[in-house]
């Protein structure tokens, strides 16, 4: 040995969380660059890394030594003197390190860290001293934790027996397994425990041992690790009181150490005489399932043999209900079906998965007899008729030509993986299910780890350094934005030349992105993943450690899903699609209205289905309702479920390049070519173009002679590109082709890049053709039952705004109207009826479902009367003034009071008889008049009328755009002489003629100020008219020129250049003028209609001369017949905001600006 005999035993990699800025790969390289011949790593409270560490180490030939840093309790909480959040104050985290000395000692590490989440106190993990005893601690070696351990603190502040009496506590049950931890970094608290420490060791004989508790790697990373723990501790560098370490924590070479401790030489040998007391590590293994069909007293082969007969029963009676209900598909036989599925099962029974496909049977037919929505499949798994037999999928795979072996290859063994979607409002059912039938500590979620990744960590840097918030946030933006792969800070430096720039000629700005780079990538906190879920055979604390993620009910595992699978447990997806939750409230909601409908009763060849898709009329279609995807179904007309099955797999980078071939074949424009007879039909389903990876497959099996399995693994050997099985491959191809279809190398070779090609980016057709049923079925359902389908649309997206929009201006398109919200007529969600969408209470802003459902509730089958009515028989404790306002300015009580001022004046008098009914209704007392009616709220007539903009303002801040009028609409008459075209006019000519230059009217309803990339400003501005909403940008011209009029509620004329792009149509400012200053260079003729002459006189006083206009008044009686007409005469001062605030006066009926 070089140096010194030392090992590292208390080291904190990335896996402590926010702390530890060591990842393992970094870590091994430092051992392994100084002949370490082991390591220990000891994450606080966690073993999230072990398995991890363990099988890295190993393959870097390096022995992994694993530990824990765990908060121990020594006392009961109520009487502990240290401070509570364990990582700050005097008396540390007080922490033991435990080290897992033999199989044993591991799974009772695990288990008792698993107990510190599962059991401990709310919001830390910790053990508890009283759940020790010399068991559930055999096989485990205890370091005292040093200076911010269980120890230490105490006695630096003197407190020497509390200190000595914990050591007892620990020698009582380690033994001979407990060292006492001296760690040497210069601090006070270190020095001043030292002594006391090895007075202690020396008194009991309990050895002592070296450590340096590295957190980083060199010294030279220090200030980007204290930058970490003020990230942690949400403060900032400057801060000195909170948690810091020094630069000697950093991770120590051999000879460092030796150096260091050169005084106590036993206490670095101690180090090495741990890691030769270690002779266990955790390593991978195979599936562990839970006995589905077998009993307790049986082998496991006696098990698997159960379970193998019971899958083939039930999957030979479950293809003869499909049979029955679906029959089978065209071409086929009985008898192909039947080979098809003893070929699946013989493959399924000698890879030992029956039990895997009955337990993911059972809890789907579970979710189905309880009318949980399930989707008809996902991923390679609809490529088994042993699933289809199950209903664990729903599309018969001989009938769309999709492969068993692209979901389980007998030539790769892996583990069979069916994603499942489920409704997501009832998805926690089935998991719950789960739950119950295999047990609370058999079934878990998966844990995730969010990173600091590069935006996220400027920001969090920029601010730890107290940097201008401005010049970080343009920094961060200056990072392109990936989410599908995010971009790296060295990757944005190479893509951005002025962060480059910026870098380069500001200190403070290089030092932010230094300090960002270091700590990019690392773990930042953890969560659970959104899907996975495990079910072990026996508890999953015996298996893994566990984890409590203070924002689920359910355990976690402590290794993410790259990790949880090696160690032998079995994940199953659970997702959760809003889309089944939109079909089946839909379904429901078409039943209640009196026809009976079941998605199972959906033709596949609907003509008026194929004909919306075709025109891209499909907001609100399950995937499709991207520009791109418009365009492409508008090219395509897809006129049969194949062309949607190949749109879903070709549009994605790479296929997209042959959308134009297949719909240029599909519409007879070019001809269909084929490479060789033998592709013809492999391809003639896609018009020649390879689509689907299944069709690589098959062109392998039927030219080249593969079998299926075969052709799966040349599948996967093109889509790695790993030259030499690139190379094994074409040579198999090349000589497979000539010897079993007489093709020549040549034109093999041809035939097989091309396969090659696709493969690199190519789709499964077992994942495209479920996927493409549910845009059918949701395309079907917006043909046949529109109010219903966009009803339950737009219950799913109520948070959105923009999107609740847009489904309301696809209705207005469509000639259905989306009635505004109202006490008396709405829902709490979105309903359908007798033709009209009406509008829900629950998607009123600030309103939320409960109140909603407490609304609707009160009201019963009995409308609400009046202010008074609607009083007494809400709770005033679920419904307050704020609430009211809100309600009162969407318009919901519009249908008992007709002027909102009135209303919204008295919401006080309303909130106070609510409460004085309540409380009387909870003593005893009557609130009511003898007839049972409430006492009647008063309107005020004194009040200031809003006008129609005030009015819309309102109604905009509570629903989030306008929907009982458009401020638009005091200016209609006047937009034909302005030459103003609509938003739907110009979105018609653009598609037609391929761009325009117009004049659009608009309300700017969001605005949103950007840079380009070359660091210039640009605006994205958001404006509707009464056709639709549109988007237009300006860039650094415009800003200038119009920014200031493109406020979020003006109302403009803007003129446009309009072009039609890939992603939709592109409108650029080029000019702007406030509508109000436009409106008075027009001549204008305003007719107010009322009910009675004495309107005139308080109509007059709000007249102002010296303008364009002409007035006239008109007196109405029924049916039209005037009874008075008078011209006022011309040369008045006439706008929108005269006729708003005329149309408020009571007695007129109407106001016409033209």
């Amino acid at each position: 040995m070089a140096g010194p005999g030392f090992i590292h035993l208390h080291i904190h990699s990335q896996y402590s969380l926010l702390e530890g800025a060591l990842k393992l790969g970094t870590l091994l390289d430092l051992a392994k660059a100084d002949k370490q011949p082991a390591l220990g790593i000891a994450d606080t409270n966690n073993l999230f890394g072990a398995l991890e560490f363990s099988e890295k180490a190993a393959g870097k030939g390096v022995q992994p030594l694993l530990g824990a840093e765990l908060a121990l309790d020594f006392e009961a909480a109520s009487e502990r003197i240290y401070d509570r959040n364990h990582d700050r104050g005097q008396f540390g985290k007080s922490s033991v390190v435990l080290i897992a000395g033999n199989e044993a000692g591991y799974a009772n590490l695990s288990r008792l860290v698993s107990r510190a989440y599962l059991e401990g106190e709310a919001g830390r993990a910790a053990a508890q001293l009283a759940w020790l005893d010399h068991d559930n601690v055999a096989g485990i070696m205890c370091l005292s934790g040093g200076p911010e351990g269980a120890i230490d603190p105490y006695f630096a502040a003197g407190l020497d027996g509390q200190a000595e009496n914990r050591l007892e506590a620990l020698r009582h049950l380690f033994g001979d397994r407990l060292y006492i931890e001296l760690q040497r970094h210069g601090r006070q608290n270190e020095i001043g425990s030292e002594a006391r420490l090895i007075d202690y060791a020396y008194r009991r004989g309990v050895p002592l041992v070296a450590t340096n508790e590295p957190y980083f790697a060199g010294k030279g990373d220090y200030e980007a690790h204290d930058a970490l723990l003020a990230i942690a501790a949400g403060s900032v560098v400057a801060q000195t009181e909170r948690r810091k370490l020094t630069p000697e924590h950093h991770f120590k070479t051999r000879a460092e150490m030796g150096e260091l401790f050169k005084d106590l030489p036993e206490a670095l040998d101690n180090t090495v005489e741990i890691a030769q007391r270690v002779s266990y590590r955790p390593r991978t293994r195979g599936p562990i399932l839970p006995r589905f069909a077998a009993s307790p007293d049986q082998t496991a082969e006696e098990g698997m043999a159960a379970e193998a007969q019971r899958l083939r029963v039930e999957a030979q009676e479950g293809l003869k209900r499909r049979f029955d209900s679906y029959g089978m598909a065209e071409g086929h036989t009985v008898a192909e079906y039947e080979e098809r599925l003893e070929f699946e099962l013989g493959v399924i029974i000698k890879m030992k998965y029956p039990g895997y496909f009955l337990i993911v049977a059972d809890f789907i037919q579970w979710a189905k007899a309880h009318d949980i929505p399930v989707g008809p499949g996902r991923g390679s798994g609809a490529g088994s008729l042993v699933a289809y037999a199950l209903t664990i999928t729903d599309l018969d795979p001989l009938r769309y030509d999709l492969l068993f072996e692209r979901f389980l290859n007998p030539d790769r063994v892996s583990m069979p993986d069916f994603d499942i979607d489920f409704c997501q409002d009832r998805r926690g059912e089935v998991i719950h299910y789960v739950q119950e039938k295999y047990g609370d500590s058999q079934v878990a979620q998966i844990i995730t780890f969010g990173t600091l990744q590069a935006k996220a960590v400027v920001r969090d840097v920029g601010r730890v350094l107290q940097m201008p918030y401005g010049q970080v946030d343009r920094i961060s933006k200056m990072i392109p934005a990936n989410p599908a792969n995010p971009v790296t800070l060295a990757q944005a430096l190479d893509l951005e030349p002025q962060l480059k720039a910026m870098r380069d000629t500001d200190e403070q700005v290089a030092t932010l992105i230094e300090i960002a780079q270091k700590l990019e990538g690392l773990y930042r906190h953890a969560s659970t993943h959104a899907a996975g879920i495990v079910i072990g055979e026996r508890p999953l604390t015996e298996l893994v450690p566990m984890y409590r993620d203070p924002r689920s009910d359910m355990p976690v595992t402590q290794y993410s899903l790259k990790w949880v699978e090696p160690a032998g447990l079995v994940k199953f997806d659970f997702l959760g699609l809003t889309t089944l939750t939109v079909l089946d409230q839909a379904v429901k909601m078409i039943n209640r209205n009196g026809t009976k409908f079941a998605l199972t009763d959906i033709p596949i060849d609907d003509a008026r289905t194929f004909e919306k898709l075709t025109k891209g009329d499909v907001v609100g279609v399950f995937q499709v309702e991207s520009p791109g995807m418009r365009r492409a179904l508008v090219d395509m007309r897809p006129d049969r479920f194949e062309d949607l099955i190949a749109l879903v797999a070709l549009y994605r980078p790479g296929p997209m390049a042959n959308i134009p071939t297949y719909c240029a074949r599909k519409r007879g424009d070019e001809e269909v070519e084929y490479l060789h007879p033998l592709l013809k039909p492999i391809l003639e389903p896609t018009y020649g173009v390879i689509t689907y990876q299944e069709q690589v497959q098959q062109t392998a099996k039927s030219l080249a002679g593969y079998t299926l399995a075969e052709a799966d693994l040349l599948r996967r050997a093109m889509g790695k590109k790993i030259k030499a099985e690139m190379d094994a491959q074409r040579s198999r191809f090349l000589d497979g082709a000539e010897k079993h279809s007489g093709i020549g190398k040549a034109l093999a070779n041809t035939i097989f890049d091309a396969c090659a090609k696709f493969a690199e980016y190519g789709f499964n057709k077992s994942h495209s053709a479920p996927y493409a049923y549910i845009t059918y079925q949701t395309a079907y359902l917006k043909t046949h039952f529109f109010q219903e389908f966009m009803a339950a649309s737009m219950t799913y997206v109520m948070a959105n705004t923009d999107k609740l929009n847009e489904f309301r201006e696809d209705a207005k398109k469509h000639g259905i109207a989306v009635v505004p919200p109202s006490v008396n007529t709405s829902d709490a969600v979105f309903s359908a009826r007798d033709g009209q969408i009406f509008y829900a209470i629950g998607a009123i802003k600030g309103v939320g479902q409960a109140v909603a459902e407490h609304i609707v509730e009160a009201r019963g089958g009995r409308p609400f009367k009046d202010l008074a009515d609607f009083a007494a028989r809400v709770d005033n404790r679920i419904i307050n003034k704020r609430t009211l306002e809100t309600l009162v300015n969407a318009g919901a009580f519009d249908c008992l009071v007709s002027k909102r001022e009135q209303a919204f004046l008295a919401i006080d008098d309303v909130v106070g008889q609510s409460q004085r009914l309540n409380e009387d209704r909870a003593t005893g007392q009557g609130g009511l008049f003898d007839d049972g009616t409430p006492e009647a709220i008063r309107l005020t007539t004194n009040y200031e009328p809003w006008g129609l903009v005030e009015r819309l303002d309102r109604e905009r801040a509570a629903i989030g755009f306008h929907v009982s009028a458009h401020p638009l609409d005091e200016y209609a008459g006047l937009f034909g002489a302005m030459g103003v075209w609509t938003y739907q006019q110009l979105e018609t000519e653009v598609r037609d003629r391929g761009g325009s230059a117009r004049k659009l009217a608009g309300t700017v309803t969001s605005r949103s100020d950007r840079r380009t990339k070359k660091g210039t400003p640009m605006m994205v501005v958001k404006l509707s008219d009464q056709t639709g909403s549109y988007e237009v940008i300006g860039f650094s011209e415009e800003v200038q020129a119009y920014g200031a009029m493109l406020q979020p509620g003006a109302n403009v004329i803007i003129g446009v250049n309009a072009d039609e792009r890939d992603d939709g149509i592109s409108i650029r400012v080029q000019s702007v003028q406030p509508l109000d200053e436009a409106a008075q260079k027009v001549g204008k003729f305003l007719e107010i209609e009322a009910d009675d002459i004495k309107c005139l006189e308080p109509i007059h006083k709000q007249l102002k001369p010296g303008g364009n206009g002409r007035i006239k008044f008109v007196v109405a009686r029924e049916q039209g017949r005037r009874l008075y007409e008078i011209d006022i005469g011309a040369g008045w001062q006439i706008n929108p905001a005269l006729a708003g605030a005329i149309k408020s006066f009571d007695g007129v009926v109407d106001v016409r600006l033209n």
